[in-house]
């Protein structure tokens, strides 16, 4: 960051009056902090890292009182980071603020295949530690296990219960499932049988795993109660809203059996509860159209089951489904797994937490495995005229939410609030700011909503250029107006 851009940041904390998601405040008026290296391991952790500004004093209505040697500092908070693993290169920014001496330290993201970045004397599993809020908390073992499942390739959906044996897969389903292997893999299929139900993770020494139980046995909750799917339709905004008679729910239900038993329940519960409308086309032709495209529906719910974590510690947590008045959310255990971010989605071919699984339901329910999952959800909820999906993934859970056409979040389905708003992002990027920057402008949550939604469309109209427009993915990227410098 450049020392006018120290500055504003300066002045936004001394108006907000609070830290942030990515901003930690530190006084260093006599020496550093003692204590560093958990937002070391916070910032590193999270998505495009974050910034330690030294020289307010929080205590004291955040005054600016500047630092004890700017010089000093720097090379302290350097040897202090080099106590994390992987190590942490901050990158300083000085600046004379009214006269006090302000340093800032930007904390990059670490690589997915690095992370946890954790404190070394402290261990992996003490010393990682996790944002949220303006708080670092440390990382529970199951968060620190998230990272390791990944880089060790951990497979959980081929771990084999106990109490479970062959008997316990549906044979009518296993002839099924052989007789499409001929068309689909012939060259597999000539195998014994056996070999084949090992060798597609399916059984494990004679043993059903996590995934044939759960592709392949009538009733998979007998041995993993929590491995299904809750489903609900709240009568407001936000679950504890009662309705007129006083219930808490308009409709729930649960739903059990193998995945495709699931979907198939799941997504009847979504399509009955779902309000419709009438269109007639110019035609004169009468057709319905639902609260959400059902297509849509039916790749969250199917990506949930395929991807959600079946790993001992969530296997006591099920998928939800919920329904409000102005959305639908469905959520799943286990965040997002691999090297891709949020923003990625879509955009790059994503890892896969469940192999497994996801390949063998594309051979029992003709399911396509070629990541167009994303891509999909997103033009149909184009195609009905209906805001971006929302993806989040945060402490474990990984969710998506439909907007239905009832949602007007600072009037975002009017032609005229729009350009309202292309105008005030025009006016905010007459420096460059990143894309964070601007979904906080705009109190807009994600910030991938704001880049689909506004940002392209005003690359596009030429009207936003981008700081590094060899690399239009990066991390780093930033945005400006017209024909501002991009210093």
């Amino acid at each position: 960051m450049l020392p006018v851009e120290l500055d504003e940041l300066i002045e936004k904390i001394i108006s907000q009056k609070c830290e942030t998601q990515n901003i930690e405040i530190k006084k260093a008026g006599k020496g550093i902090p003692e204590k560093l290296y958990d937002t070391f391991s916070g910032f590193s952790n999270q998505m495009n890292g974050g910034i330690i500004v030294f020289g307010i004093d929080e205590k004291n209505d955040f005054e600016v009182t500047g630092v004890y040697d700017a010089q000093d500092l720097q090379v302290k908070v350097t040897n202090a980071a080099l106590q994390m693993e992987p190590v942490v290169r901050p990158f300083f920014t000085v600046t004379n603020y009214k006269g006090a001496i302000v340093v800032s330290a930007e904390i990059p993201e670490c690589s997915s295949d690095e992370k946890p970045c954790f404190y070394k004397p402290a261990g992996r599993i003490r010393g990682s530690y996790v944002r949220v809020g303006d708080a670092d908390l440390p990382m529970s073992e199951y968060e620190v296990y998230s990272y390791e499942v990944y880089k060790k390739k951990i497979r959980d959906e081929l771990r084999t219960v106990d109490r479970s044996n062959k008997e316990d897969l549906n044979k009518d389903v296993l002839v099924t499932y052989f007789s499409k292997l001929k068309l689909e893999k012939p060259h597999l299929s000539k195998l014994d049988e056996d070999k084949i139900l090992q060798l597609q993770g399916i059984t494990s020494n004679e043993k059903p795993t996590i995934a044939g139980l759960m592709l392949a046995c009538d009733y998979p909750q007998a041995f993993c109660p929590q491995l299904g799917i809750t489903a609900m339709v709240v009568d407001g905004t936000e679950i504890g809203t009662v309705g007129k008679s006083g219930e808490r729910f308009i409709d729930s239900k649960r739903f059990e059996g193998a995945i495709p038993d699931m979907l198939e329940g799941a997504l009847a519960f979504v399509n009955r509860n779902m309000k419709r409308s009438v269109i007639i086309d110019n035609a004169g032709k009468r057709a319905d159209k639902t609260e959400y495209p059902i297509i849509a529906v039916r790749e969250i719910i199917l990506n949930a089951l395929i991807h959600r974590d079946y790993s001992i510690y969530t296997e006591d947590l099920p998928i939800r489904v919920i329904m409000y008045s102005d959305r639908l959310v469905v959520e799943n255990p286990g965040g997002l797994y691999g090297r891709l971010t949020v923003n990625d989605l879509g955009k790059e071919p994503a890892d896969t937490r469940n192999p497994f699984i996801a390949g063998n339901l594309e051979i029992m329910i003709d399911t396509e495995n070629r990541f167009s999952g994303i891509p999909t959800i997103c033009e149909e909820m184009k195609k009905s005229g209906l805001e971006p999906p929302l993806f989040e993934s945060e402490r474990g859970r990984f969710s998506v939410t439909l907007y239905n056409s009832n949602h007007n979040e600072k009037n975002f389905c009017s032609n005229e609030g729009s350009g309202m708003l292309q105008e005030e992002i025009l006016n905010y990027c007459q420096r460059p700011r990143t894309k964070d920057e601007i979904a906080e402008m705009l109190n807009i949550k994600s910030s991938y909503y704001v880049v689909t939604k506004y940002i392209n469309p005003l690359i596009d109209e030429g009207k936003l250029m981008l700081t590094i427009p060899e690399k239009p993915k990066s991390k780093y990227q930033k945005y400006f107006s017209g024909l501002q410098s991009k210093s």
